[in-house]
């Protein structure tokens, strides 16, 4: 799942009526089947640099309206971020297409997983336009579950969400975040970036050591070509990948992932602390200390970087619209064009 998805809250949405199966996602054993007769894993006391406030406030009530409104996911809820209130207060949320249910299940995520129910919504670009545009942003992050089930892994769904926001709200930059398009032909990659989002994302997630047992749906050098791809077939266009520490890497694998992104042209770089969602979730290693959140970002300068954000609460699409206007403007330097 290519998404901020190590955070757990009970979602309120309800869920679609119709299906025949309908499982209650706010039941961990019902979200996670899979991982439901796993042994419990210590949650330890988070320390106080990750502790944030409750989400609340006139703000995030009108951006809870205008999801609710337009019967749209966002992974802030899904996942349950905690920046979610900061985030919805300013109305900035992260629009989660496709559906609610992912087909990887990978050991950090709280997305719901199985099979999903539905078929991709037609209508979803649309509502997503619209979205955008009641909500006056001003740099729009869209995110989905993983589809296997779909030919495509749902490129052209993306592709027609772009369009539509680009069309509804043309000075709008646009950031997605997609899946690694695995069990597809290559060729659908060509789908999404021919439909010209400002930022192409997608999250390695851990180091490659770590991906058997974090990750174990994906291939680490499968989402690194797909990056590298990227710049191939538009040099122009932004990319950006994250991590998660605290899974039980080191600094040096931290490191080698870095070298390894930069082989693949890749502008701007994320580093959060893993947070274990539910007791059947991936443990948490430790806490990366903010002093060592800063040496990673100072490293990953020193490697090219255009843009780094290294703290303890960073993830993919938080402060992402001041972010990119950061991005834009390191590369303008880069060129000679400040």
């Amino acid at each position: 799942m290519p998404s901020d998805c190590n955070y757990v809250t009970k979602t309120k949405r309800p869920l679609p009526q119709g299906n025949i199966d309908v499982r209650d996602l706010k039941i961990p054993e019902q979200r996670h089947p899979e991982k439901a007769h796993r042994p419990d894993n210590a949650q330890p006391k988070k320390p106080s640099w990750i502790r944030v406030k409750a989400p609340g406030g006139k703000g995030y009530a009108e951006t809870h309206k205008i999801m609710r409104e337009h019967k749209l996911v966002t992974v802030c809820e899904e996942a349950g971020c905690p920046n979610v209130g900061e985030c919805w207060s300013q109305g900035h949320a992260t629009m989660m297409i496709m559906g609610e249910v992912c087909t990887r299940a990978c050991s950090f995520c709280n997305i719901a997983t199985g099979k999903p129910p539905e078929a991709l919504d037609v209508f979803e670009p649309g509502r997503v336009a619209d979205a955008v545009q009641k909500l006056g942003l001003n740099h729009v992050v869209i995110t989905s579950v993983d589809r296997d089930d779909i030919e495509d892994g749902g490129a052209e769904h993306f592709a027609q969400t772009i369009r539509a926001v680009r069309h509804r709200s043309p000075k709008t930059t646009i950031e997605i975040l997609t899946p690694d398009f695995l069990k597809c032909d290559p060729s659908v990659l060509e789908k999404v970036v021919e439909a010209r989002p400002d930022v192409f994302n997608h999250n390695l997630e851990t180091v490659p050591g770590l991906y058997p047992e974090v990750r174990a749906g994906a291939r680490y050098f499968h989402s690194l070509r797909l990056l590298q791809r990227v710049k191939e077939l538009d040099p122009s266009m932004f990319t950006k990948s994250g991590i998660m520490v605290g899974l039980g890497e080191d600094a040096q694998a931290v490191k080698q992932v870095m070298d390894d992104m930069r082989a693949a042209d890749i502008d701007f770089l994320t580093i959060g602390q893993y947070l274990q969602p539910t007791p059947k979730h991936h443990a948490v290693d430790r806490f990366v200390t903010p002093e060592e959140f800063e040496s990673y970002e100072k490293a990953a300068y020193g490697k090219g970087f255009l843009m780094v954000s290294a703290t303890p609460l960073t993830r993919s699409s938080y402060h992402a619209g001041d972010d990119f206007a950061q991005l834009r403007a390191a590369r303008n330097k880069k060129l000679g064009l400040a």
